[in-house]
């Protein structure tokens, strides 16, 4: 890519991950509220972080930026091992879930963990970590301190949201990465913990969606981009009608709370992707950002996995300087998350200086091992 485009992208990658984590944060002190009574608490709509009660102040992040976190980590490292010859490997995802399990689990880092995230003393908290994720890691794990084996689908037949909401960095990856591969490796991430058809396809769509967005397609063209891939799949139903609705309301249908409700609670994977489509395309502009996600966030059901995914395609579509200031400056973990973006994106331009040939092989994979 030229300067100009990689300075574009850059900015995209930041926006996607810092607006996820503006949605997560704002949505998740109200998560377990009903619709209505969030809209009389805040009837100009929800936009400002709010306390979600003891040991959570405004601005904190829960289990959705986590794990999006250690998602784009592990793209990081999983870059990193094709240095051995070999081709991208997904499952180094899932190595980075299985050390997120760890921040769930101990009350600090164990010290016998590699890398620099895992270190991070405030990703030791718990932020009503789905129970499906911490099952399916914990059996993968088999009895053991780690999972001794890496690559394997969850057993289980949930289509919970907490596969889609992790895997908007899959569609972070460059475009020499094929869209087909990216939608396909999302799902197949999602279903380290997800077994559901549904519970996949709803998280290769979103990696699709905002693949596309970082290729320059307006909103509602990179969701047709990623709805022609979807439906060659076996089981797509579920989120194509979830899709349509939510595309045919953002035309038709006044946007507020009511028709929110309409697209469900966003438990499950495809709802949790319609309502934040919804709301973006309601409120498709750059400076219309805050008002999508008070929308995305206003409802009865998972409002910080809709509002980090909302925050996820808004960022990813106009970049990080469309995201609110006020919100941004006191999001938890905000650096932390603008080291691992520029992370990232220095992987996935430069990786032969920092690990090629002649690049600083220590510094950059004791820092990010390519396993």
């Amino acid at each position: 890519m030229t300067r100009r485009e990689e300075e574009t992208w850059r900015g995209r990658v930041r926006g996607c991950l810092l607006g996820g984590a503006i949605g997560d944060a704002l949505g998740g002190p109200v998560e377990f509220d009903d619709g209505r009574s969030i809209v009389a608490k805040h009837p100009d709509g929800l936009r400002t972080f709010v306390p979600g009660g003891a040991g959570w102040p405004a601005g904190t992040v829960t289990d959705d930026t986590q794990m999006t976190l250690f998602t784009l980590e592990g793209l990081i490292r999983g870059n990193v091992r094709t240095d051995r010859g070999l081709g991208f490997t997904v499952a180094v995802v899932q190595h980075a879930y299985d050390r997120w399990l760890d921040t769930q689990t101990l009350p600090r880092p164990s010290g016998e963990r590699d890398g620099w995230l895992q270190r991070e003393q405030w990703l030791y908290a718990r932020r009503a970590p789905g129970n499906t994720c911490l099952t399916a890691l914990t059996e993968a794990r088999k009895g053991a301190a780690k999972i001794p084996q890496f690559g394997a689908q969850a057993v289980n037949d949930s289509k919970g949201c907490g596969g889609v909401m992790r895997v908007a960095p899959f569609g972070l990856l460059p475009q020499r990465f094929p869209t087909e591969w990216v939608f396909d490796s999302a799902a197949e991430a999602a279903g380290y913990t997800h077994g559901h058809p549904t519970g996949k396809l709803a998280s290769g769509t979103l990696a699709a969606i905002v693949h596309a967005l970082c290729d320059g397609a307006g909103l509602d063209e990179a969701i047709s981009r990623a709805t022609e891939v979807l439906v060659q799949h076996e089981g797509h139903e579920e989120t194509s009608t979830a899709l349509t609705l939510a595309r045919q309301l953002a035309a038709t249908a006044p946007a507020g709370p009511v028709t929110v409700e309409r697209l469900g609670g966003g438990w499950i994977a495809e709802e949790a992707l319609a309502i934040a489509v919804y709301a973006a395309l309601a409120y498709p502009g750059p400076d219309q950002f805050l008002d999508a996600l008070a929308l995305a966030v206003t409802h009865s059901g998972d409002s910080d996995s809709t509002g980090a995914i909302c925050g996820n395609l808004l960022g990813a579509l106009h970049g990080e300087t469309a995201l609110p200031a006020e919100l941004v400056f006191t999001v938890e973990g905000r650096s932390v998350m603008l080291q691992l973006a520029d992370d990232f994106a220095l992987e996935f331009t430069q990786s032969k200086r920092l690990h090629g040939d002649y690049g600083p092989h220590t510094e950059w994979t004791q820092r990010y091992p390519g396993w």
